[in-house]
């Protein structure tokens, strides 16, 4: 008999998600990022999730490959460009586009001696400065591209770091626009700025494409909340209560006994723990659901198990529902307790947890 511990992916909520990226950018094309595994929901499942995308965006390109071995025949995407000489061979036989954002990659490109129709991705620094070519020598690159034989096209694209915050004091987005704007003037090619954030809140940065990630999932990219945005849960994370303590003031509760009750208490045991992906550092108070009533993690939360107070839910026991988060209880509630993202709460979803599609 399995632990009760499940999570369960909507294959609906991921079509729904994607139609509301469209609906913000009626005049581009859509790239589903499907990287990290599809940000934990699996890549099998996401590809047929994402079935009217007009193509596949990832950083892996073991799983882009896999993503043609399972009969992916639209665009495929690897945002991070390759990592090496032995990879190109490998892209140009399954027809893979990728990013390029270093001198390094562009000469691996110009020594490369096989045939290939290359789709490059030429990545542009405006500001975030993690990867990509600065505004001023940007055009050089552009210029380096267009003499090698096999480069077919060049799309210009940038990714935003505050489209959540347009106004941030440090790199306003309007600041990371003018520098694309002014570097690309005149290159011929498609553009591609927008990530779930810019999709949202700032759809006339749209352009040719865009390149949605966590909002597919039915988590916030910021700026307000998914069900703000329209978005649905594609990933629910159930349980069910194991043990019942009563507990009395003065007893403390968990690991580094960190929590003491100041009043009589009546606490579920949950078959969850950070083994199954729940965050260790989520505090005392972490909202949870139990038989569909909002209630609160209490103590550490240890590798299989952590515990919720049942105290006003005299209902619920051994074989409660749990729900740690997803349709009822939405991801970045439980995020931003736990002091971090929804992204990462997805992508730490463990092996050991069962999966089942549901529609």
């Amino acid at each position: 008999m399995p632990r009760p511990i499940v999570a369960s992916i909507s294959l609906s909520a991921l079509q729904h998600n994607l139609a509301v990226a469209r609906a913000h950018a009626p005049a581009a094309k859509v790239w589903g990022v499907v990287k990290a595994n599809g940000y934990g929901h699996g890549l099998e499942r996401v590809m047929r999730g994402f079935a009217a995308a007009d193509g596949l965006a990832l950083v892996e390109p073991d799983y882009a490959v896999r993503l043609r071995e399972l009969g992916w025949t639209k665009p495929i995407l690897l945002l991070e460009g390759f990592f090496d000489a032995d990879d190109l061979p490998v892209l140009a036989r399954h027809d893979i586009q990728f990013a390029v954002h270093c001198e390094e990659q562009i000469t691996l490109l110009e020594a490369y001696a096989g045939g290939a129709d290359w789709h490059v991705h030429l990545k542009m620094n405006s500001g975030m400065n993690r990867l990509g070519f600065q505004p001023d020598v940007f055009r050089a690159a552009y210029a380096r591209l267009q003499k090698i034989a096999g480069v077919r096209s060049i799309t210009m694209m940038t990714h935003f770091a505050n489209a959540d915050d347009a106004g941030n004091p440090a790199l306003p987005l309007k600041e990371q626009v003018r520098r694309f704007q002014a570097a690309t003037e005149g290159l011929a090619g498609a553009r591609s700025l927008c990530n779930s954030a810019a999709d949202l809140m700032h759809g006339e940065l749209a352009h040719d494409w865009i390149r949605p990630g966590v909002m597919l999932y039915g988590g916030s990219p910021g700026g307000g909340t998914a069900a703000d945005f329209g978005l649905r849960a594609a990933m629910t994370l159930e349980s069910r209560i194991i043990g019942v303590q009563d507990v009395q003031p003065g007893e403390a509760v968990g690991y580094g006994s960190r929590f003491v009750a100041d009043k009589p208490m009546r606490l579920g045991v949950v078959a969850c723990g950070y083994a199954d992906g729940y965050p260790r550092h989520a505090p005392t108070g972490t909202p949870i659901l139990v038989d569909g009533v909002k209630t609160t993690t209490v103590g550490r939360v240890s590798m299989d198990m952590l515990e919720v107070d049942l105290t006003a839910i005299p209902g619920a026991g051994v074989g409660s529902h749990v729900e740690l988060w997803g349709q009822g209880l939405p991801i970045d509630e439980v995020a931003f307790s736990a002091g971090t993202i929804g992204y990462e709460l997805m992508c730490a979803l463990a092996p050991r947890v069962a999966v089942r599609e549901v529609e």
